[in-house]
């Protein structure tokens, strides 16, 4: 018992260390975060459970889940009870969380490399880079679409994978969903705790 709790004892110090304040400056936030990310993912010395708690504690952080949970939801968020979209929200989060972690070890070797940055409005910017896989396949193309209403806290609202927003195929993909069950949020809800559970 006493090593179990040395061992969360210890997790706890070490994300908390790991996280530092990115930078304000949207370009420089995406190099900093992304950096930090992949130096932890390919750490050796960190064990499969330590990687997925840092990027689950990175991603909350740093990346508007909420807003991207409702943006995904589509109309339906309008007519839905607060019941219902709270727990949505709940198991958009796990969801999303499972989601990041796989798809983010598929990187954790690669060379990236912001290129530049486009300011639409006050509101957000637009972050392009681009990723070198280290098996020497195609470099992939990278857009990231950074909230900056707080200036002071940028948060990741989408990417843009070669031209590709994943916010919107995951919106269209829960609307193929809720279209072959009569619109039935917890049908969706359901499916999301299913995903999360097996994956």
């Amino acid at each position: 018992m006493k090593k179990i709790v040395v061992y969360f004892i210890s997790l706890f110090f070490f994300l908390q260390a790991s996280l530092y304040a990115y930078s304000t400056n949207p370009e420089n936030f995406v190099n900093e975060l992304v950096t930090d990310v992949i130096k932890r993912l390919s750490d050796k010395s960190l064990n499969q459970e330590e990687k997925e708690k840092f990027v689950e504690l990175i991603a909350v952080e740093n990346v508007d889940i909420n807003a991207l949970g409702l943006y995904t939801l589509g109309e339906l968020r309008k007519s839905s009870s607060d019941q219902d979209i709270d727990n949505y929200q709940k198991a958009f989060k796990k969801y999303f969380l499972k989601s990041l972690t796989s798809r983010l070890s598929d990187y954790s070797s690669s060379e990236f490399e912001v290129l530049n940055s486009d300011q639409k409005s006050s509101n957000y910017t637009i972050v392009s880079s681009q990723v070198e896989p280290e098996n020497g396949g195609p470099k992939i193309k990278i857009d990231w679409r950074i909230y900056t209403k707080n200036p002071e806290k940028p948060l990741i609202r989408d990417l843009i994978v070669e031209g590709l927003s994943l916010a919107r195929t995951q919106k269209e993909e829960f609307a193929s969903i809720l279209s072959s069950n009569n619109n039935d949020i917890k049908i969706l809800i359901m499916k999301l705790e299913e995903f999360s559970k097996n994956k």
